[in-house]
C-alpha cells in the first residue's frame, strides 16, 4: 500500500542543530556582530558613568577628554584598515579552498567551511569592525569639560583588545590554512572524522544485523519532498514517533543515497500508521553528504584523494599511499563488527527503527575497487595494498574473508594486466606498509 506526503503541509527537513551550526557559516559572524553591537552599548555606558565620576569627585576630566582626543585618530584608523583586514582574509580563503578542491577532492572543501578557526577569525574581524565603527559614533567634537558629556576611555582599551585578538587569530588562521593544505593534515582530518563515526557505529553494534528484506506489507512512504542527499535522520523523533503509534518504520534509502520526489523512504510495519509528513519531517535532505551519521562517506573522500593522486596529471602514488593507510585502519576498525543494518529501540527495549547500512561486502568494494583499478600500474601502490588486504585478512572472522579474498584476487589481476615482465610482476606484489619507502 502506498501513502504519499500530504502536499498541504510544508516540507521542513530536520537536522541536529549542533550538525547545522558547524555545517553554516554565517552563524558564528552574525552573533559576533551582534555582540559588538552590544559590547558598545555597554562601554559607552561605562564610559559617561566613568566622566561623570572623575568630574564630579576631582574635576580632573581634561585628562580623559586629552586621551580621547588622541585615541579617536587610532580608532578611526581601525575601523578604516579593519574592513581591508577582513577582504584579505576572505581572499586568502577562497584560495585555499581553489586549492583545496583542485589538488584534494571537492568534498574536503567541507573541512574549510567547518574550521572553528576560519569562523572565529572571520567573526572576531568582523565584530572589530562593526564595534569601532559605532565607538566613533559617540565621539565628541567639544574639548570644554563642561559640555562633554563623557571620555571614550573604555571603549578605546576594549577595541585596541580586539585587534590584538584579532591579529593572533590572523597569525594562528595563516597557519591553521597551510596545514590543510598538505595531504598528510587533510587525510588526518578526513579520518578523525570518520573514527569518530564508526565508533558511534560500533557502540550500537550489539544493535545490528545482516542486512534484511524489507516488510512484503506496510504502509508505504514515497519521498515528496525537494530531491537531494539525504544527510541524516533525526533516530529520537523517529523512535518517539514510532513508539507513540506501536509500529516500526524501516528506512529504505541509506545516509548518503540520492533520493527524488516518488522515491520510497521509510515502511511502517504494524500499529496506526503515524501520518506522512510527521515522518518525512526527520529527513534531512541537502545538496551534499555530511560525515553526520554517514558511515561511508569518510571512505569516499579517502579514495577520492587516492585516485586523484594517481591521475596522470598529479602521478603521486606516495599520497594514494597515505590514503590507503587510513583506509586500511578504518577497515581493521570494522571488521569484527556485524554491518548491515541497525536496530533502533524505545526506551521500553522494542525495536522501533530499522535502518540500512552499508554491509561488509559493499565497504570493502568502497576502499579498494578504485584505488586498484586507477593504480594497478604503480608498484609502490600495489604493495601497500597487498599489505593491507593481508593484514586484514588476519584480523577478520573466516566468514567473512570472501571480499577481501576477492579483492587480493582481483588485485593480482590488475597487476598481470599492467606489467609483464614477472619479476616486476612478482616485486609489484610483494606486500609492503611503506610500498617502496
Amino acid at each position: 500500500m502506498m501513502a504519499r506526503v500530504s502536499r498541504g503541509r510544508r516540507y521542513r527537513p530536520l537536522s541536529p542543530l549542533r550538525e547545522h551550526v558547524r555545517e553554516s557559516f554565517w552563524v558564528a559572524p552574525f552573533a559576533a556582530c551582534a555582540a559588538a553591537v552590544v559590547l558598545a552599548g555597554l562601554t559607552s555606558e561605562l564610559d559617561q558613568q566613568l566622566f561623570q565620576e572623575v568630574s564630579a569627585q576631582s574635576g580632573d576630566a581634561e585628562a580623559l577628554l586629552r586621551f580621547t582626543s588622541a585615541a579617536k585618530g587610532v580608532v578611526s584608523t581601525v575601523s578604516s584598515a579593519m574592513l581591508t583586514f577582513i577582504g584579505v582574509v576572505f581572499s586568502i580563503s577562497l584560495v585555499a579552498l581553489q586549492m583545496a578542491a583542485s589538488q584534494f577532492s571537492p568534498r574536503v572543501l567541507r573541512l574549510y567551511v567547518r574550521s572553528r578557526l576560519t569562523k572565529a577569525t572571520f567573526s572576531v574581524c568582523l565584530a572589530t569592525f562593526v564595534f569601532t565603527l559605532l565607538v566613533q559614533l559617540t565621539y565628541e567634537d567639544t574639548t570644554d569639560p563642561s559640555q562633554a558629556q563623557t571620555a571614550q576611555v573604555f571603549s578605546t582599551v576594549v577595541a585596541l583588545a580586539l585587534v590584538m585578538l584579532s591579529l593572533a587569530l590572523f597569525v594562528l588562521y595563516v597557519q591553521a590554512t597551510l596545514r590543510l593544505l598538505r595531504v598528510p593534515h587533510v587525510i588526518d582530518r578526513v579520518t578523525r572524522e570518520s573514527v569518530a563515526v564508526l565508533v558511534q557505529y560500533r557502540r550500537l553494534a550489539p544493535e545490528t544485523a545482516p542486512p534484511g528484506e524489507l516488510p512484503g506489507e506496510g504502509l508505504t512512504l514515497l519521498h515528496e519532498g525537494r530531491a537531494g542527499v539525504l544527510r541524516d535522520v533525526n533516530i529520537a523523533w523517529l523512535l518517539r514517533l514510532a513508539r507513540k503509534h506501536g509500529a516500526v518504520l524501516h528506512l529504505v534509502p541509506r545516509i548518503g543515497d540520492f533520493i527524488a520526489p516518488g522515491t520510497p523512504t521509510v515502511v511502517v510495519v504494524g500499529g496506526t500508521p503515524p501520518r506522512p509528513w510527521r515522518i518525512t519531517r526527520a529527513l534531512n535532505v541537502g545538496v551534499d553528504r555530511t560525515m553526520h551519521q554517514d558511515l561511508s562517506f569518510g571512505f569516499r573522500q579517502l579514495v577520492d584523494i587516492a585516485i586523484r593522486a594517481l591521475s596522470p596529471a598529479v602521478n603521486d602514488p606516495t599520497t594514494a599511499v597515505q590514503a590507503v593507510d587510513r583506509i586500511h585502519q578504518l577497515l581493521a576498525m570494522l571488521a569484527p563488527y556485524t554491518m548491515g543494518e541497525l536496530r533502533h529501540r524505545d526506551k521500553d527495549g522494542a525495536v522501533r527503527l530499522v535502518q540500512p547500512v552499508p554491509g561488509w561486502s559493499a565497504t570493502v568494494d568502497l576502499a579498494f575497487t578504485e584505488v586498484r583499478v586507477c593504480g594497478g600500474g604503480q608498484p609502490q601502490l600495489t604493495r601497500r595494498l597487498a599489505a593491507a588486504l593481508d593484514d586484514l585478512l588476519r584480523i577478520t572472522p573466516a566468514e567473512r574473508r570472501g571480499p577481501l579474498l576477492l579483492q587480493r584476487e582481483l588485485l593480482e589481476r590488475a597487476v598481470g594486466e599492467h606489467v609483464a615482465d614477472p619479476q616486476n610482476r612478482a616485486f609489484a606484489l610483494d606486500p609492503d606498509r611503506q610500498g617502496i619507502g
